[in-house]
């Protein structure tokens, strides 16, 4: 029987955990909302058309709701993503381009919620 030597057997646990990491939902379900990664709550935008691979936030707007970023891994439904004019992949959840709020300081916050009237927290 052959031994492994430590170098192999480093990058097979580098290749493993990138595996695993790629199967992270960027958002999860907590205290009956989506959140980020990082807890932040996440809201969607009334003049965003779902499905149709585009977002109304730009320029400034997108500056104070920045995007849920998709990641690179595979999407299941609700899920899908959108690209955006940079080319970056923006998160979608039932056709809706994701957002944050640069108001939300800590997770939990929902400053943004009904926001100019346009502005909601996702709840389902």
């Amino acid at each position: 029987m052959k031994s492994v030597s430590p170098g192999f057997a480093f990058l097979a646990t580098l290749l493993c955990l990138s595996a695993h990491a790629a199967d992270q939902a960027p958002v999860k379900k907590m205290d009956g909302m989506l959140v980020d990664a990082k807890g932040m709550t996440v809201y969607t935008f009334d003049k965003d058309s779902a499905n149709s691979g585009k977002s109304a936030c730009t320029g400034g707007c997108a500056a104070n709701w920045p995007a849920v970023q998709a990641g690179s891994g595979e999407l299941a439904a609700p899920y899908s993503s959108i690209t955006r004019e940079d080319g970056s992949k923006q998160l979608a959840y039932k056709g809706k381009p994701l957002y944050t709020f640069v108001k939300d300081k800590k997770p939990g916050d929902k400053a943004g919620d009904k926001a100019m009237n346009m502005w909601h927290v996702v709840t389902d």
